[in-house]
């Protein structure tokens, strides 16, 4: 399906479009804001090929990295929320790592493990994600594993939109680069007076994270 051992952004993102994990249209967000674009991401995990190429291919980029290479199988692979949980199963398969666990935020909006785990049980870690629009729930997830006592060795999403950071500042460590299969310049409206969509009269369609 793809013969590269890493694809191309420009392929990633077709295999997005033809799967509906991405779509061009007129959306606005709980928050107000207008957009021409929509990711939704569990989709591409629908097919198993898929599901299984973005994940391997995901995986090659962390495993050019010398800090995870160098200590596999013994890492775990963590996702921060329940979109990168097949991202997540996926990319441990690729990397036989050992562990992996994933997290959700409570309602009291603290991010938490969903299962138990103690200080001490686990691995050296990567994150991973489908989708990073902020980076926000990448860090949360940083805070959270180093209050563990556990080193993040990794971040990986297959798509990291451009206002995302590059990188996951640690304190007292080196930063973790955030890698990504598509960096993705987004187009955002604060309202419907700013929105070119809004001007064009286009359909709305309204969505949610």
């Amino acid at each position: 399906m793809m013969p590269q051992l890493i694809p191309s952004s420009e392929t990633v993102m077709e295999t997005l479009k033809k799967t509906g994990a991405y779509r061009e249209g007129h959306f606005v967000y709980p928050s107000g804001q207008h957009t021409p674009h929509y990711f939704q991401m569990p989709l591409a995990f629908r097919y198993y090929d898929t599901a299984r190429v973005l994940a391997v291919a995901l995986s090659r980029k962390l495993r050019i990295e010398k800090d995870i290479s160098s200590v596999l199988p013994k890492v775990a692979i963590i996702a921060p929320s329940a979109g990168g949980i097949p991202v997540a199963f996926g990319v441990r398969e690729a990397l036989t790592a050992e562990q992996i666990y994933w997290a959700e935020r409570e309602d009291g909006g603290k991010r938490m493990f969903r299962q138990y785990v103690n200080a001490g049980e686990v691995n050296p870690c990567v994150i991973v994600d489908d989708i990073t629009r902020t980076g926000r729930a990448l860090l949360e997830t940083v805070n959270l594993v180093r209050e563990l006592g556990t080193k993040v060795i990794g971040c990986a999403v297959i798509v990291r939109f451009s206002s995302a950071p590059t990188v996951i500042e640690v304190e007292g460590h080196d930063d973790v680069p955030i890698l990504s299969l598509v960096e993705f310049e987004a187009k955002w409206y604060e309202d419907a007076q700013h929105c070119t969509e809004c001007k064009d009269e286009a359909p709305v369609e309204n969505v949610r994270f």
